[in-house]
């Protein structure tokens, strides 16, 4: 009974271990996606926006929490290899409700979440490769925007 115990411990150890080997791999080595997705998430975060989902309103901390942990279900299974991907299936609508998840910002008009962040990833992209801090969201940016809340850049890993 002890050694098939053992057995059956050791067996899931080794599959879990097997499972979690990617992840090992990618935490030393992060991909594009996941500096976009980080950048993407930190962004919402720091934003002050409110954020809508399911019929409330939450704070952009809450906000960016609630995405991390549905994008981190999604790399779990596979289904999020690029930071579009984590726009269109984990920021675009509730996946209990179905209903789309809204930004506003400073009292603003509410947008479409997956609209705020898709322009947030332009904006990124744009920035110039290089390991220092992306000085390319500016307050004239965010009023040409119509965002009163700069999203406070993040430095690009290399």
């Amino acid at each position: 009974m002890m050694r098939r115990a053992f057995l059956g411990g050791a067996l899931g150890a080794a599959l879990m271990g097997l499972s979690l080997g990617p992840f090992i791999a990618t935490a030393a080595s992060p991909t594009v996606a996941q500096v976009e997705v980080e950048y993407l998430l930190s962004a919402v975060a720091g934003s002050g926006c409110e954020f809508y989902r399911n019929g409330e309103w939450y704070d952009s901390r809450r906000a960016s929490a609630h995405l991390r942990d549905k994008y981190n279900a999604l790399v779990a299974l596979g289904h999020a290899a690029t930071a579009m991907d984590f726009i269109e299936k984990a920021a675009t609508k509730s996946s209990m409700s179905g209903r789309p998840y809204l930004i506003r910002c400073a009292g603003g008009a509410p947008v479409q979440t997956n609209q705020w962040l898709r322009e947030a990833l332009e904006r990124y992209r744009r920035c110039p490769s290089s390991p220092n801090t992306c000085a390319s969201w500016r307050s004239q940016d965010a009023q040409e925007t119509g965002y009163s809340t700069p999203i406070r850049p993040v430095s690009r890993l290399s």
